[in-house]
């Protein structure tokens, strides 16, 4: 006897599929316009993954404030020790994007999006003041935003499942 072909799973309802899209690029426009404000550009590619994770996929565990902060800043900074041990290379960045995996893995900091800034760190090499300190402004801003569905349209699930 064949065996029946898997289940099909439902796809999003469209309203939710909307909202995420919109309160996606609310927030990406949010980080364009503080960074024109500031003069320092603060959406890097990592960031529109993470703003994509908040509002397609707001409970998993990757998606969280406290992966999304702490992975982005901790790739950052192992980012950033990699730069100064191998220079500004692509084989420097392959190294730190697999340090960051391993360190994200290891303290229950996991942000697939920030193993890709610690390349963009090692391949730009981008002063840490002000890098750090407008990563970790851009992914609160992230966080900020991603509050906002579940509390003016009754998105399905509820921002933060934890902090």
């Amino acid at each position: 006897m064949p065996t029946p072909p898997p289940a099909v799973t439902p796809g999003p309802h469209p309203l939710h599929a909307l909202r995420a899209t919109v309160f996606a690029i609310g927030a990406l426009l949010l980080l364009v316009g503080v960074g024109v404000l500031l003069d320092q550009p603060l959406l890097i590619p990592p960031l529109a993954a993470s703003a994509a994770l908040v509002h397609g996929a707001p409970g998993l565990p990757i998606s969280q404030p406290r992966n999304l902060i702490g992975g982005q800043l901790m790739s950052a900074l192992i980012g950033f020790a990699t730069l100064a041990v191998t220079g500004s290379t692509a084989w420097g960045a392959a190294v730190a994007a697999g340090l960051s995996l391993g360190a994200m893995m290891l303290t229950h900091l996991s942000h697939s999006p920030a193993a890709a800034t610690a390349v963009i760190v090692v391949l730009q090499a981008p002063h840490p003041v002000p890098f750090l300190p407008l990563l970790v402004l851009a992914a609160g801003l992230l966080v900020a935003i991603g509050l906002l569905p579940g509390r003016i349209g009754g998105h399905p699930v509820r921002y933060p499942v934890s902090w």
